[in-house]
């Protein structure tokens, strides 16, 4: 994995845990589309990811963003997460 990714999901894991669960419930919408993203680029024929909710959220997001750099070239996935980072 990337430094610049594992650094970034990093933050993003920790800043997540920070969130007060309200937060946490009333953003989860907008790290399910990067969680969503993330498996269809990936294992389209896998299907959707389970909403296993905000408790989830960190270890879901680490399995999804180990597969994406290990099945593809990373790209932009360091911003990505920045950017959702930023929304949180």
């Amino acid at each position: 994995m990337p430094q610049e990714v594992s650094a970034e999901l990093r933050r993003l894991v920790e800043r997540w845990r920070q969130l007060p669960l309200t937060d946490a419930e009333s953003r989860l919408p907008l790290v399910r589309r990067l969680i969503d993203d993330l498996a269809a680029e990936t294992a389209p024929q896998a299907g959707p990811v389970p909403d296993l909710g905000p408790a989830a959220v960190p270890d879901q997001l680490a399995v999804l963003v180990h597969d994406r750099c290990d099945s593809t070239d990373p790209g932009d996935l360091g911003r990505r997460l920045a950017l959702l980072r930023s929304q949180l």
